[in-house]
């Protein structure tokens, strides 16, 4: 166990990686920054083609995590606020109305297919996802601690979804791309379709305790002075770059900090360095920037500007407190 390894965060983070990695094979990167998300208290997207593992990868994150309760919302045209954050009913024999929760009331909410509801339903998670909790005629209701939600989108289809508008990527504290697999990991993925190798089958590694305690001790990793400023000159950077058309906000800003502070308990250390920022850099910015019409026509993307970002802005290194 690591010098600085608080409550034992680095070896209870490779055991939860280590049992998702037991259905989705090959994205050991993805499994570390989903969990790297999660006990950060962030959000995620995952965003790729179909049959890539996007929903398996957030249900094996559920399955391996115990009393936690979990709930799944199917993202459909005709989807209504009210099926996500509830609704009042009338008891008539009560005499008096009962607020009755919705799927977004649980640990971990699992979002299938997010663009395809209409912007009125997705405007549902904007307050759950950034206040974590519910305000319904007036009432607010607070949601499950720990409160983490996953959602998946497939961006090559078109037909019958919605655009993602910037406040709600706002709210995702990284966005993962999810592709095809190398053909040796797909071979092992067969064998594991073949022998109903599936989430439901997992173990839980991680009681809701662990999981609370492990949020805790992320978040009171010390990030030092000159880290924050790199911070902060990487999303400046994002607003100056001839390319963009909207930088990232200072939430992103947040957002890449306090990822970073889970990442350096993952790597088994107390305090933040340069390289936990970089690193962490494209999947807590990419989703954010919007580039401008002219970066867009030269075939521009987001990470090449990130990458020309990063270049620009010196590294400091990071100490303990």
């Amino acid at each position: 166990m690591a010098e600085n390894d608080e409550y034992g965060f680095q070896e209870r983070f490779q055991r939860v990686a280590d049992n998702i990695g037991g259905v989705v094979v090959g994205a050991d990167e993805e499994i570390r920054l989903a969990l790297i998300c999660l006990f950060s208290s962030g959000h995620l997207l995952l965003e790729g083609p179909p049959g890539v593992a996007k929903t398996t990868l957030a249900k094996a994150i559920a399955r391996s995590l115990s009393g936690l309760s979990v709930r799944r919302i199917q993202f459909t045209p005709d989807l209504l606020p009210s099926d996500i954050v509830g609704v009042p009913i009338y008891h008539p024999e009560l005499g008096d109305f009962r607020f009755h929760p919705g799927a977004v009331f649980a640990n971990v909410v699992i979002g299938d297919e997010i663009n395809r509801a209409s912007p009125r339903a997705q405007a549902a998670l904007l307050e759950p996802m950034a206040e974590r909790q519910v305000t319904v005629d007036g009432v607010t209701h607070v949601l499950p601690d720990p409160f983490f939600c996953v959602a998946t989108r497939n961006p090559a289809e078109y037909l019958g979804t919605y655009g993602l508008p910037e406040a709600q990527l706002d709210r995702f504290q990284m966005r993962l791309r999810i592709g095809f697999p190398h053909q040796h990991h797909e071979i092992a993925i067969i064998e594991g379709g073949l022998s109903d190798n599936v989430p439901e089958r997992l173990e839980a590694v991680l009681s809701r305790e662990e999981a609370l305690a492990m949020i805790d001790v992320a978040a009171r990793t010390y990030v030092e002075p000159s880290i924050l400023g790199f911070v902060a000159s990487l999303a400046a950077g994002t607003r100056r770059d001839r390319d963009v058309r909207l930088g990232v906000s200072p939430r992103a800003a947040i957002a890449l900090a306090t990822a970073a502070r889970a990442a350096a308990r993952a790597a088994g250390r107390a305090y933040v360095t340069g390289d936990d920022v970089k690193r962490l850099v494209v999947p807590v910015f990419a989703h954010r920037l919007a580039l401008s019409s002219e970066a867009l026509q030269r075939g521009r993307s987001a990470e090449q500007v990130l990458a020309r970002v990063i270049e620009s802005v010196d590294a400091p290194e990071g100490r303990a407190a």
